[in-house]
């Protein structure tokens, strides 16, 4: 690590801790050569994520997105915010953990729905009916036939 104020190349870690968020780890270090202290903050590099969507066009992958999504969804419903947010974290996990950078809208939907299930059934067909663009009655009821069927 270099020195902010000297430059020298090397210095020895003093001290290190979680920083306040969880998020990164402080560490507190001392130049080899100068003798002064700085703090340095490391942090897992995330690579960012690409969203394909249905028209082709590509944009920064965006958490607030996907948990707007579920606020609409769970409008007027019981379903407690932490436990939206958790599933949005869940969801923005999983798409890191496939390691490809790129991710269509058809996948972050299924992943959504996933969540929102067991969470809430009517947040759930609210989603779907958006998601998933029902075209006429008949294909929401079969929809709605589906979740009747694996109570």
């Amino acid at each position: 690590m270099k020195c902010p104020y000297c430059g020298y190349q090397e210095s020895k870690v003093v001290d290190s801790r979680r920083s306040d968020d969880a998020e990164s780890i402080r560490r507190r270090r001392e130049c080899l050569q100068c003798q002064k202290r700085f703090t340095t903050y490391e942090t897992v590099e995330s690579l960012p994520i690409v969203v394909i969507k249905r028209n082709g066009t590509r944009q920064a992958f965006d958490r607030n997105k996907i948990l707007n999504g579920m606020l609409r969804a769970c409008e007027k419903r019981p379903v407690p915010l932490a436990a939206l947010e958790s599933a949005a974290d869940e969801i923005e996990q999983s798409i890191q953990n496939t390691l490809d950078r790129e991710v269509s809208t058809e996948r972050i939907g299924d992943l959504v729905m996933d969540r929102l299930k067991p969470l809430d059934e009517v947040a759930y067909v609210r989603f779907a009916s958006v998601y998933r663009q029902f075209k006429d009655i008949d294909s929401f009821m079969q929809e709605l036939n589906k979740i009747l069927q694996e109570r």
